[in-house]
């Protein structure tokens, strides 16, 4: 029975300028190997199944897959997965969509993004995360706790400089920052010392690294962006993500108010030639709240 599918360009307002996810509709009645198998098919970082909640609380259940296996969380999905649900008529029960998936209940909400001919003032309302480029809408889920965190240990540091190919005292902080994927978050000098990385994919085994550093003033106002942000995760066959909302959430939790600005921007994709954007504020709550605009590139239909 043919299911209805979609192509979604996340982290992008552009048709491939961020990073695609397969969405998968009323994915019910499909096995876990015949999900594996379309993920496996797709070869995109991620793949995701949409579904009937289970928790009365939740307005749709979410299955998240990479080629080499099934996610509780991703970010970029997670996004482009509610987009495609919207698009297709759902409606949430209340103001928040609230999505299930493998880490509990996670909210989303749609945001109104300025229009760049008007004022470009920067809301004042927490619950207001809409700032940056465009107009129309933009959609923002509330990051998961971090299942796992604290500063990563000597021997896992060396680990991660060797995947990285850098001296060890290059790294300025390396600390785990696992909301469900098991990334660990490494900052480096600035913006040029991330792009310049040419990682040893095999030195990996089973580390998922993500990495960050400042963009220059001048480079800030340029690009609009205020870090640049890569992602290694060649243990679930995919080498270099494109654009990550998980281990972005993971990052504004670990450096927002801190190390970085409590509300940034972060580019991603630069290396790939991808024009990523991810627009993130940590609350004074402490929510992180991780946003990026979705479009549709692919409608049809998937026979499984």
């Amino acid at each position: 029975m043919p299911l209805a599918f979609r192509q979604v360009d996340v982290f992008s307002g552009t048709a491939t300028g961020g990073n695609p996810v397969a969405v998968v509709h009323g994915g019910d009645g499909l096995t876990d190997e015949q999900m594996a198998a379309f993920a496996r098919w797709t070869n995109l970082s991620e793949t995701t199944f949409l579904l009937a909640p289970t928790d009365p609380a939740a307005d749709y259940r979410l299955r998240i897959w990479t080629p080499g296996g099934e996610l509780p969380f991703a970010g970029h999905p997670t996004l482009g997965s509610a987009h495609a649900w919207l698009e297709a008529g759902g409606t949430p029960a209340g103001q928040d969509v609230v999505q299930e998936c493998g880490v509990g209940l996670v909210r989303l909400r749609r945001l109104t993004v300025p229009d760049p001919r008007g004022p470009r003032e920067v809301p004042q309302r927490s619950e207001d995360t809409s700032w940056g480029e465009g107009g129309g809408t933009r959609l923002a889920f509330a990051g998961p706790p971090l299942l796992r965190s604290g500063e990563a240990g000597p021997e896992v540091v060396e680990q991660v400089a060797r995947a990285l190919r850098l001296p060890v005292d290059e790294i300025l902080a390396a600390e785990w920052i696992d909301n469900g994927p098991g990334w660990i978050g490494v900052r480096l000098r600035d913006a040029a010392a991330v792009l310049e990385l040419r990682p040893d994919f095999a030195a990996f085994g089973e580390l998922k690294i993500g990495v960050v550093g400042r963009h220059t003033a001048a480079d800030r106002e340029r690009l609009g962006a205020d870090v640049e942000v890569r992602a290694f995760v060649p243990a679930l066959a995919v080498p270099e993500d494109p654009v990550t909302g998980s281990l972005n959430a993971g990052l504004a939790e670990w450096l927002a108010g801190g190390e970085l600005p409590a509300r940034y921007v972060a580019a991603q994709g630069t290396v790939l030639g991808r024009r990523g954007r991810v627009y993130l504020e940590k609350t004074e709550d402490g929510t992180v709240w991780v946003a990026g605009d979705t479009v549709t590139t692919v409608q049809g239909t998937v026979s499984l």
